[in-house]
């Protein structure tokens, strides 16, 4: 048979299966090398050849510690159990005692008993007291953000400013293209969509009502928070997490800095400032678009386009949307921002914290805002 490990170094733990001359079903392994703690790294992979049922285990120049006997007995306790047959007779008398002294402490741990599942009414329980712990770890943020904030905005030279213009510039100017862009097309998409059925009525000049009012009261507002939240958002608990990972947040606190004020409060503050401006330019590019199938597809002039939408909407319109937009900015930033900051293990933790926070994010948002339709509907506004 092959050998099943090609070993760069001497000292390492190796395994190797020989020829075995007798019936077929009898595997031969032969263990040599460091069975110790320094030369299990990586463990030698042992796995046992197709159609053996016993298996000889023989030893040249291995030296034996209690964790290679752990490895090896973990693997001989799983064969056991599939009915191979373990021949021993190969090991001296001190490396036997050894193993089986490993395996009788392994019979004696305990082991836990496999949880019964509790049914679809538990996992909804399970749910429920999930979602109630993110929403009291999510008040609590909230709360060190007026606590610390609020202090701040009144000595507002104690703001860090070059971080708040940096966050501006990453979370605002660069997302500019891809924003204008989406609001273009949704525009478009919208004419087309309600122009179909206006055409049919003779009424294409009310495309420009449907367009405006949609694009300025909802969509605007409502499609830049979306796009932040994928783009920014997921950037705020990316780099937080490294932060954590690399403890780079931990070496702020023992130089007497609080990572509230140096990393989270700028990053908020940028975004409350950025994406109402943001919205009114999704907003103007979605009307664009509209404007463009209008006068192409339906008939529309440009002129009367323009001159109808201020006959169409007020300033009431174009503020009862972009006031939602400092809402959005601070659930997005805080939601952002503090899974970043729970983020704890290995890199792998970074990936999950980032999606966990997009899809917080994303539902917050989408929940204020019809928490907002349903609150102008009652004002009557």
């Amino acid at each position: 048979m092959p050998d099943s490990a090609s070993p760069t170094e001497t000292q390492s733990a190796r395994v190797q299966w020989l020829a075995d001359g007798d019936a077929p079903g009898v595997g031969h392994l032969q263990l040599a090398g460091n069975w110790t703690v320094q030369g299990l790294d990586p463990a030698p992979r042992l796995q046992l050849p197709a159609g053996c049922k016993t298996l000889r285990l023989s030893a040249s120049d291995w030296q034996l510690d209690t964790a290679g006997a752990l490895v090896l007995a973990r693997s001989l306790q799983v064969w056991i159990e599939a009915g191979v047959e373990i021949d021993r007779a190969g090991l001296a008398a001190p490396q036997n005692q050894l193993l089986d002294l490993v395996r009788e402490r392994m019979a004696q741990a305990p082991r836990r008993p496999p949880q019964a599942h509790a049914g679809l009414l538990g996992d909804l329980g399970r749910a429920g007291v999930a979602a109630w712990r993110e929403g009291r770890e999510f008040l609590a943020f909230v709360g060190e953000l007026g606590w610390r904030g609020l202090p701040l905005l009144a000595r507002f030279w104690r703001i860090r400013w070059r971080e708040v213009v940096a966050e501006i510039d990453a979370a605002g100017i660069r997302a500019l293209g891809i924003i204008g862009l989406l609001s273009f097309l949704i525009g478009m998409v919208m004419a087309y969509q309600g122009g179909a059925t206006l055409a049919t009525y003779g009424a294409n000049i009310l495309i420009v009502n449907l367009v405006a009012i949609i694009t300025l009261r909802e969509l605007g507002p409502l499609l830049a928070a979306i796009l932040v939240a994928g783009r920014t958002g997921s950037s705020y608990t990316a780099q937080l997490g490294t932060m954590r990972i690399t403890e780079e947040i931990d070496a702020l606190r023992a130089l007497g800095l609080s990572p509230f004020d140096v990393l989270v409060f700028p990053k908020v503050l940028a975004l409350v400032i950025t994406l109402p401006l943001l919205s009114l330019f999704a907003d103007v590019m979605g009307l664009a678009g509209g404007g463009v199938v209008a006068s192409m597809g339906y008939g529309v002039p440009w002129s009367e386009y323009i001159s109808r939408i201020p006959q169409v909407v007020t300033a009431q319109t174009l503020a009862l949307g972009l006031v939602k937009a400092p809402v959005f900015a601070a659930i997005i930033a805080l939601v952002g921002c503090m899974q970043g900051m729970r983020v704890s293990g290995s890199a792998a933790a970074v990936g999950r914290a980032t999606t966990v926070s997009v899809v917080q994010a994303i539902f917050l948002v989408i929940v204020i805002d019809a928490g907002f339709s349903i609150l102008y509907n009652l004002l009557g506004l």
